[in-house]
């Protein structure tokens, strides 16, 4: 019996908690809102946080077409896309992204902030981004956080 032997437990994908967390996104700059969503998404707040293992909550953006940038940046920052073509290159600017739809917006920052391998790819699948302040995710009963 060894009543004073610590173990370290390390979380998998059966014993994870996972929740639905609620952020209203309404006047909020999208650059510190994507870093805090990246950070619930990845379960880096959690003390059971494992870095192979999806530990993350499922997290709902709401009025993402109420996303504030700061300065120029809604002209001047530039988005590059390159198709793998010659000449293939494209470049597009926050407000034409958000002319498109302003959930793109919020989850390329998001995206960006993730891991780029599978796990990456599979933690981006629990954010849930919503234009309006409706969303379909009433009966998971989520949980309101503020950034």
């Amino acid at each position: 019996m060894d009543t004073l032997s610590y173990k370290t437990v390390s979380a998998n994908k059966a014993t994870v908690d996972k929740q639905w967390v609620l952020v209203d996104a309404e006047s909020k700059t999208l650059g510190r809102l994507a870093s805090e969503v990246a950070k619930i998404i990845r379960g880096k707040n959690k003390p059971s946080y494992s870095p192979h293992v999806d530990c993350g909550d499922n997290v709902i953006v709401i009025n993402a077409d109420k996303v504030r940038l700061t300065g120029k940046k809604w002209t001047d920052r530039v988005y590059l896309t390159y198709t793998g073509y010659p000449g293939g290159q494209k470049k597009t600017t926050p407000r034409e992204l958000k002319a498109k739809s302003s959930t793109l917006l919020v989850e390329r920052a998001v995206r960006g902030m993730l891991p780029k391998n599978r796990l990456g790819r599979s933690i981006f699948h629990n954010l849930h981004v919503y234009e309006g302040a409706e969303h379909p995710h009433e009966a998971q009963k989520p949980k309101v956080v503020e950034l």
